[in-house]
Order: C-alpha cells, then sequence, then structure tokens
C-alpha cells in the first residue's frame, strides 16, 4: 500500500470519529449549568450496620482455651496464640529473658527436630511460624494450609511445648540483641521513646530493659526456666480460624495439645503500676533533631471514661492533620514533620502521651505549643463539630479492625485475655456515640494534669532556642547501656 493511499485512509477515519463525536453531542446535550451536585454529607443512604461474627469457645481438659472462626473462602487456616507473660517478668539484673526466650524456641530447634531440620518442614510447606514478646504477653502465629494442618500443628507443639534452645542460637540471637542496641545510639526516635517508657515505669518491672550488661548474665538456662514457668496450658489461649470446622479443631488441638501437663502460674506483679516521678527529663546529644515526648497515665480499657478518652485523644493529637496538636505545630507553624498524641489502654491502666519532632532551633517553641494545645483542651474548648468529625472517624475506622477471620476471633480471645466485658466489642461504636463535650471536658480535667506529666526532650540543649526551664531545672539522664 503506497503512502499516499495509507494518508488518505487516516484523513477518512479522523473526520469519522469526528463527526460521531458531534452527533453525540447533539443527542445527548449538556446539564444545565444550574445543575449542582448534592454535597457528600447531605445524601442520605442507610445506616451503617456492623454485625460482628461470633467466635465459638471451647476449653480443652488440660485448660486451653480455644476460639474458633470457620470461614471456608480459602484453604488456609490461621492460629494465633495469647501466652500470659512478657518483659515485665524478666528476672532483677536480667532484662532480655523473655524477649531471647521467645526468639530461640522459634529457632532454636525442639527435642524431635534441629533447627535446620525444623525451618526445612516449614519452608516445604510454604507455612509460616512465629512467636514475639511484648510488655505483657507472647503473640504465636502459624499459618498452614489445610491439607498441611497436621504437620503445621505437629510443628507448633513441638516449638511450644519442647524447644531445645540451640546453644548456638542462644548465642546468635543475644548477639543480635547486642547489635540492636548499638544501632539504637542512632535512632534518635526509637531511643528517645526506649527512655520514655523507662521513666513512665521507673518504679515497676515494665520498665526493665535490655542493656548490654543484663544480655551479658543470660545464660541458656534462664531461657529454659522462663519456658518453663510461663509456657503451660492454664497460661494460654489459641484463636483458630479459616477452612476448619469447630469439630475438627478440638479434635486435633486434643491430638496435638491435650497431653501438655498444666500447673498454676504465680503473678506477683501489680496490674497497676505505681505513678511515675513526674517531671522534665533531658537526655543531651548532638543532632540536629529534637524528639519531644510528655505522657503520663490515663484511662483503662475497663473505666468508664474509657471511650470518652478515646475521643479526647484523637482530637488532641492521633486523628492526623485535623487533630489540634498536627494542625497547630506542623500545618500552622511548620515546626515539625510529625506531631501528634498516643494512647495506649491495658484492661487496667492506660497511657497517654503527646510528641513532636523538630529541628534543634524550635525544640522549646515546639514544647510551648503543644503545651498550650493541652491547656486549651482543658479549658473546655472542644466543640461539637470536633467530636461529631472525631467519632464518625472512629466508629468507621473500628470496622476495619474486623477485616479477616483471623483478627475476628483474635480481637474476641483478647477480650478474655484482658479480662474485658463479653461485649466490649458489640457496644464499642454505641460508647463512642454517646460521648458528649462534657464527657470530654470531665476526662480532659481528670487525666491532662501538668502535675503527673513526664517529660523527655532528646537534643542538642546548648542550640535550643529558649532556656530549659519548662517546668524547672531538667533532669539529665544517661541511657543506659
Amino acid at each position: 500500500m503506497s503512502k499516499k493511499i495509507l494518508n488518505a485512509i487516516i484523513t477518512s477515519f479522523t473526520f469519522l470519529i469526528l463527526a460521531v463525536f458531534l452527533i453525540t453531542v447533539e443527542a445527548f446535550p449538556a446539564a444545565p449549568s444550574d445543575s449542582v451536585l448534592p454535597s457528600p454529607d447531605k445524601i442520605h443512604y442507610a445506616p451503617l450496620r456492623f454485625n460482628l461474627p461470633q467466635a465459638q469457645r471451647v476449653v480443652l481438659e488440660n485448660g486451653i482455651v480455644l476460639y474458633i472462626l470457620e470461614n471456608h473462602e480459602l484453604p488456609l487456616i490461621n492460629i494465633n496464640a495469647l501466652v500470659k507473660t512478657g518483659t515485665m517478668y524478666d528476672p532483677e539484673g536480667k532484662a532480655g529473658v523473655a524477649e531471647l526466650t521467645a526468639y530461640v524456641m522459634r529457632t532454636g530447634g525442639t527435642a524431635k527436630l534441629n533447627s535446620a531440620e525444623f525451618d526445612n518442614q516449614l519452608d516445604f510447606m510454604a507455612a509460616s511460624a512465629s512467636i514475639t514478646m511484648s510488655v505483657d504477653s507472647a503473640q504465636v502465629n502459624l499459618s498452614v494450609l489445610n491439607k498441611d494442618l497436621d504437620r503445621g500443628l505437629d510443628l507448633l507443639a513441638q516449638m511450644l511445648i519442647s524447644p531445645v534452645f540451640e546453644q548456638n542460637k542462644f548465642e546468635l540471637a543475644r548477639q543480635l540483641k547486642n547489635e540492636e542496641l548499638r544501632r539504637l545510639k542512632d535512632d534518635p526516635q526509637k531511643l528517645a521513646f526506649r527512655e520514655f517508657n523507662r521513666l513512665i515505669y521507673a518504679h515497676d518491672p515494665r520498665g526493665r530493659l535490655s542493656t548490654y550488661q543484663s544480655l551479658a548474665n543470660i545464660k541458656r538456662d534462664d531461657l529454659t526456666g522462663f519456658h518453663n514457668r510461663f509456657f503451660v496450658p492454664a497460661n494460654i489461649m489459641f484463636a483458630v480460624s479459616g477452612d476448619i470446622t469447630k469439630e475438627e479443631a478440638v479434635n486435633k488441638l486434643s491430638r496435638y495439645f491435650g497431653g501438655w501437663k498444666t500447673k498454676d502460674i504465680p503473678d506477683n506483679i501489680s496490674s497497676q503500676p505505681p505513678k511515675p516521678d513526674a517531671g522534665f527529663y533531658m537526655i543531651n546529644k548532638e543532632t540536629p533533631q529534637s524528639i519531644i515526648i510528655g505522657g503520663q497515665f490515663a484511662a483503662s480499657k475497663n473505666d468508664p471514661d474509657f471511650h470518652a478518652f478515646t475521643v479526647l485523644d484523637f482530637i488532641t493529637g492521633s486523628g492526623g492533620f485535623p487533630s489540634r496538636i498536627f494542625s497547630v505545630v506542623r500545618n500552622k507553624e511548620g515546626l515539625a514533620y510529625s506531631a501528634g498524641s498516643f494512647y495506649r489502654a491495658r484492661s487496667t491502666y492506660g497511657v497517654f502521651g503527646t510528641y513532636a519532632f523538630t529541628k534543634t532551633s524550635s525544640t522549646m517553641k515546639a514544647f510551648s505549643l503543644i503545651n498550650s494545645v493541652l491547656d486549651n483542651i482543658r479549658s473546655g474548648t472542644i466543640t461539637a463539630r470536633e467530636l461529631d468529625w472525631a467519632k464518625q472517624s472512629i466508629e468507621n475506622g473500628f470496622v476495619f479492625s474486623f477485616d479477616t477471620p483471623d483478627q475476628i476471633a483474635w480481637q474476641q480471645m483478647n477480650l478474655e485475655f484482658e479480662k474485658l466485658p463479653a461485649d466490649f466489642l458489640l457496644h464499642y461504636r454505641d460508647r463512642i456515640e454517646n460521648v458528649t463535650v462534657e464527657d470530654l471536658n470531665k476526662a480532659a480535667l481528670h487525666y491532662l494534669s501538668k502535675a503527673n506529666q513526664v517529660v523527655l526532650i532528646l537534643g542538642d540543649s546548648k542550640n535550643f532556642d529558649k532556656p530549659l526551664t519548662p517546668m524547672g531545672p531538667p533532669v539529665f539522664i544517661t541511657p543506659e547501656e
């Protein structure tokens, strides 16, 4: 085909498309200019109904509690467990035992399989198994295909019941923990929050943190002893979800865990930590950025003020761009790339805190702005509009805590683990919705007291914009190594 003919065809085709377009425009004229789409806020729609599937609770003969939720959409089974233990049970002078125990339980082999064989069997099934340690619990996970459930449960039972803590894996885990401590010096944010936790739990085992010396004091036998003390049937709960029936779950877990002997667990740690030494603390570090953290104890999940304080925290700083601290410190003044608040609620206590990451030359100004936000909130300035925004955001976000069957089963198991009312989740959104401005004002006056606040600033104090006297002379501290 000649180039001339090809150009003629292209030109004809172009005119054809243009003609079709003009005909379409004439047939379907544009809407009148005065037609305005309604505001999304004014669109009426049916209320969102949140119906939470209920997991079935079963207790095995040896005391193990199961929460079972069937879901046959995928040929996958998730098993999550909670163990009543945690880093707060580290022996004095040996902080790090709990974390090392969890790590080497997974990596250090079992009475039947060495570490390499254990890993190979998991890899062959494309299964995953993990165990991690937090302050007041250990979390265990196994994800396995339905066809491999027996082999997966066998490995999980070996890991939990008969770990051998291979010496070389123990030494490796301790070396990795030492390296983590070494790198902490180069991460101001992690270092600051670590030391804040030490201060807020100053008179409590929850404040024990690993050091080079405490890790050096730990022997392999300490891990064995910690495991024998806490990893027993009366101390563990399983959430089983996925492609499995209740009968199958009970039968299979009874087969692999039914012979596990139970015993009582002594608990000599108070559920309510003692009050910290309120005050102003400073870590001097030559860095172009300052980390500002302030906090105090707040409402527990069982406290009548819990839902009001959840909303209060959201408005104060955890609600993102519109929240007050973020808006004042970052949006309006541009003093921090991140600022806000956090609220860690437990069944018997809660911790509320504020933070900002700012350049050295604006440290005290950013700190002053955070204090001004808290002062304004204490003086009763929260508006009905802020309250409505916070409640809608929290209620809508709550639904996404239950995206998958394993999340649903986990949440319901966690209620019992934390000794919360069985209807806690069912009524959560309603109780958030019932929070009033008066409730927020009452919670702010009760909990946001400067007299109870622990403030920590990490930064280069000689280059701060103002003297270090917001709460009297600071106490200079040196992080433990």
